[in-house]
């Protein structure tokens, strides 16, 4: 009788003065600015979604949550702006968490609203709620990667809890902010007013100008400094003050995963990546530094070579010093000597005006032949794949898909790779020439990220190329991605680098295990076995194209950029490793026995 009760009530018309909530949660989500939300439709959001369709907000349904979550993440890198994703309860909620944890571990503003039970229904357990061992919990599910999550208990709380979700996923280091809504929320009456209170405007904490005099007069006496830039150097839009700064102090710059984009390619500073997959002058400058500024990074292990101080970082007797927007990151994984807690930009911008007043009153130590030795070594080591860029071999090499990626794309395209050759050959080998149009799962490094997560770079810069560099392994996980594609109308490319295994780590088995690849290949009856994703395309209403040479592969690209829907691009490749200039602690764990 009360659960009839509770229903007739919600089928009333409004109170005077009061309207539905999701209407007016809508109404604000435009007054904030957001354009997009990428979801999937439940039972229990589909209020939300009436309103939503009513609205200016441009709703972009997938058929898969972890492609909704990685496509927001996507959008949010290439926009600039605050990601926002539309989630079902249980398995809508699970469904997404991978994605919301790979943009929480790269620092990625988003707000994640779900649906949930009714919450007359709390402790009896009804349709796909988690609720084993909990009643009413399924939240916290999200409670180890996200900044804050909340549970919407009152209807009344529901406008003030979405102010604090915007407010916290761009204060400090940015990430995803959970709100969860019981259904009964979303169609219950609240004051045509209450959504008065915005997110309040941010400014970020700087660099004062003793610290900065300090910092800039270390770099400056030092013999063998090095600039290292992460992820936040990018997000902070700080790349110009920080080529400023190297220039100013005559300094190299080295970079993570993350941060690379942060110097222009051809840069006569420039070191490139560090750690297992980097550069071994990037490698060996950080090495062998007597100071080190990081800015931006949380010197995470696969770009530090597990930490081991053979390699890339040895800390001491190399002195640290480190500003990033997160305080718990400094000292985390290496002892700092100087921690400052700043906006990226800001404090560049405070170092590089320090920097021109201490040159005012004398040279920086010289550096006498840092840049040729750089260009030396840069070239020496690109050396090593120049034949292969150029190979004409069938399977490709991986190095020949990157070169005929490079000629194509414009310079101010989207870069979009998934997991294994593609993220780390073009960390390691591939030129960006413009700061941001690298995209990638540096944090949790997540396979299937790459063509979902073009789709948000396309919908957030229509105008510019968006390309996914994607292994088989990772596109065959979820090639549903391109019905989003087709009916959000996104000409992105998929090219498709297929060696019928997961590649990376078929290659560090057969390396420690005697050249057994066991669970790493895909075959069939003992042979290869490729899927022909080029008809699966097809099958989808996208175009597909299967390589057949090496030939073809330059002008599928150009034919495919310049389309007007979506493109596949099957590339049969060559299983070959990324070199490995650097160091993973993992080859000292692996025991071959019986």
């Amino acid at each position: 009788m009360a659960t009839q009760l509770q229903t007739d009530t919600q089928k009333k018309a409004p109170a005077e003065g009061t309207r539905i909530a999701a209407y007016l949660l809508t109404e604000y989500l435009e007054s904030l600015g957001v354009e997009v939300i990428f979801g999937l439709c439940g039972h229990t959001n589909i209020a939300f979604l009436d309103a939503l369709g009513k609205s200016n907000i441009r709703f972009i349904s997938t058929r898969h949550e972890q492609v909704a979550a990685h496509a927001t993440d996507g959008y949010a890198r290439a926009s600039g702006k605050t990601g926002v994703l539309l989630t079902h309860l249980g398995p809508g909620l699970t469904n997404a968490a991978t994605g919301v944890a790979n943009a929480a571990l790269d620092s990625i503003p988003m707000v994640v609203i779900s649906g949930d039970i009714p919450s007359h229904f709390y402790g009896r357990h009804p349709h796909q709620e988690m609720n084993l061992h909990q009643d009413a919990d399924q939240y916290q599910v999200y409670r180890p990667f996200c900044k804050r999550v909340y549970r919407v208990d009152r209807v009344a709380d529901l406008p003030r809890i979405m102010e604090r979700a915007f407010h916290l996923a761009r204060a400090g280091r940015p990430g995803p902010v959970l709100v969860d809504v019981p259904m009964d929320i979303f169609s219950a009456d609240l004051p045509v007013d209450a959504f008065r209170q915005v997110p309040a405007e941010l400014t970020r904490p700087s660099l004062d100008e003793a610290t900065a005099a300090r910092i800039v007069s270390e770099l400056a006496d030092a013999k063998r400094p090095v600039l290292y830039a992460g992820g936040g150097v990018l997000s902070a839009a700080a790349t110009a003050e920080l080529a400023e700064l190297a220039e100013l102090l005559e300094t190299p710059v080295a970079h993570s995963l993350m941060g690379k984009g942060t110097m222009h390619e051809a840069h006569p500073l420039l070191l490139g990546m560090t750690g297992f997959w980097g550069t071994p002058i990037a490698n060996e400058k950080c090495r062998t530094a007597d100071l080190i500024l990081a800015i931006g990074t949380r010197l995470a292990e696969a770009s530090s070579s597990s930490w081991d101080p053979r390699f890339t970082f040895s800390v001491p007797p190399t002195r640290l010093f480190h500003i990033d927007a997160d305080n718990a990151e400094i000292g985390r994984n290496l002892p700092t000597e100087l921690g400052v807690v700043a906006d990226a930009k800001l404090a560049l911008q405070a170092l590089v005006a320090a920097a021109k007043k201490r040159l005012r009153r004398g040279p920086a130590e010289s550096r006498g032949s840092l840049r040729e030795e750089i260009a030396t070594s840069r070239k020496a080591f690109a050396a090593n794949w120049l034949e292969q860029w150029n190979s004409d071999q069938y399977p490709l090499r991986p190095e020949r898909i990157l070169s005929e990626v490079r000629k194509a794309v414009p310079e101010d395209g989207f870069i979009v790779t998934d997991v294994g050759w593609n993220k780390n050959g073009v960390g390691q080998q591939f030129a960006i020439t413009v700061p941001g149009t690298f995209i990638t799962p540096s944090g949790l490094c997540t396979m299937g990220f790459g063509p979902s997560a073009a789709l948000g770079v396309k919908v957030a810069q229509p105008k510019r190329a968006s390309v996914a560099l994607i292994g088989d392994g990772g596109f065959g996980s979820n090639p549903a991605v391109l019905a989003t594609a087709v009916e959000a109308g996104l000409n992105v490319v998929f090219v498709v680098m297929d060696n019928a295994a997961f590649g990376t780590i078929a290659g560090l088995e057969a390396m420690h295990y005697a050249g057994s690849s066991f669970g790493c290949i895909f075959e069939a009856n003992g042979v290869p076995y490729r899927v022909d994703y080029a008809a699966v395309a097809r099958g989808y209403g996208v175009r597909g194209v299967m390589i057949e040479s090496a030939d073809q592969l330059g002008p599928a690209l150009r034919e495919a950029l310049a389309a007007d829907g979506p493109t596949v691009i099957q590339v049969p490749m060559e299983n070959a490793p990324t070199p490995t200039p650097g160091h993973w602690n993992i080859n000292d764990i692996y025991r071959n026995g019986e």
